[in-house]
């Protein structure tokens, strides 16, 4: 009896490990994409055109959105004259560190060179907002000419916080420099000025309201991506501060003033209670201007539906884009996303193509 009880419960074990493994199996997943790097130009203001490095064409670059535990190839190719990797910001790399996107240290120097292709390779081991952006000259590459996308990593236990959200939304911070709007390896350094300020690389009036309504409960996903601090402001609301660098805190607290620093993705939660039109702008005051000129900069407005708008509202005839947020590509599952609305126009360029990968 002793026996037969012993290899029934070593038969439920060995059963049991079988099944986490098959659970396990069946959530990861591979996914192999491919990304350019291109040189165009987009319109930052009204009154500033900016050339930039987009990925894909694009400033921010495209969504990348898997869960945690699938692992992805990232084959990019450098169509620009300039080199360049890519840094996959938040993520732990272990056993994988060839594969962080740091010239000389990581990869070899000077990075991805013109005409080239290099594949990474990655497993998304941490949950949460991550993003990836560029480390060759990060100051300007970065800083200043928009290499940089986001990353959403689905967890395999979401927060109760997390299963209450209704709108999912990323806002990329960042910071520009006029004077070194149309000259490439200019610009970034600690004696430049930047005098514009965006949410995901448009400044109002040239990027969208956030439509919401009554009883949504919204997640934005703050991301400082270029060389300036922001304080996000929410006219209004209270902004649930719950998760730091991807990760769960443990004690969410309240505030309606969000610090985002260069480097950070931190995720606050709002429930929208409070029917009407609020401004959510930059609370560095200059920093809500256009080279000085108020209102611009970093700026949207909390539009709730069902509000009637005004003749003399400023965004009454917008031509809405209800993916400049990302919330619709964040609707479409998992693998690498393209947005429309971010694309720039391309300066035409030929180079050679040869192709490398991490060892």
């Amino acid at each position: 009896m002793i026996v037969n009880s012993m290899k029934r419960s070593a038969f439920l074990l060995f059963f049991s490990c079988m099944m986490l493994t098959a659970t396990a199996s069946a959530w990861a997943k591979h996914y192999d994409v491919s990304m350019s790097i291109d040189e165009v130009t987009i319109q930052v203001a009204p009154d500033l055109k900016y050339k930039v490095f987009g990925f894909d064409g694009q400033v921010p670059g495209p969504l990348i959105h898997v869960r945690q535990g699938d692992d992805v190839s990232v084959h990019v190719t450098n169509h620009t004259t300039l080199p360049h990797t890519i840094h996959w910001h938040g993520f732990y790399q272990h056993k994988n560190w060839n594969n962080d996107g740091v010239p000389g240290i990581t990869q070899p120097g000077p990075g991805i060179k013109p005409g080239e292709t290099f594949t990474y390779h990655w497993v998304a081991e941490k949950p949460g907002t991550m993003w990836y952006h560029c480390h060759v000259n990060a100051n300007e590459h970065t800083g200043i000419r928009g290499m940089w996308g986001p990353i959403v990593v689905d967890p395999k236990k979401p927060t109760a916080l997390e299963k209450k959200v209704t709108k999912d939304i990323i806002m990329m911070m960042s910071s520009w420099e006029s004077a070194a709007a149309d000259k490439y390896g200019t610009g970034g350094g600690p004696n430049d000025k930047r005098n514009y300020f965006s949410i995901n690389a448009r400044s109002f009036p040239l990027d969208q309201p956030l439509r919401v309504k009554h009883g949504d409960f919204v997640r934005v996903r703050f991301i400082g991506a270029g060389n300036t601090m922001h304080a996000m402001h929410s006219h209004g609301h209270d902004m649930l501060v719950a998760f730091k660098d991807g990760l769960p805190i443990k004690d969410p607290y309240y505030v309606d003033t969000q610090l985002i620093i260069p480097g950070s993705h931190n995720d606050v939660f709002i429930n929208m209670d409070n029917s009407g039109r609020f401004i959510f702008h930059d609370h560095i005051d200059y920093q809500s201007t256009n080279n000085g000129k108020f209102p611009g900069g970093a700026v949207t407005i909390i539009e709730y539906a069902g509000n009637p708008k005004d003749d003399w509202y400023v965004w009454k005839d917008v031509k809405y884009q209800p993916d400049f947020f990302y919330a619709e590509s964040l609707k479409k599952g998992y693998g690498k996303f393209d947005q429309a609305v971010f694309k720039g126009q391309p300066l035409e360029r030929k180079h050679r193509r040869h192709h490398r990968k991490a060892d």
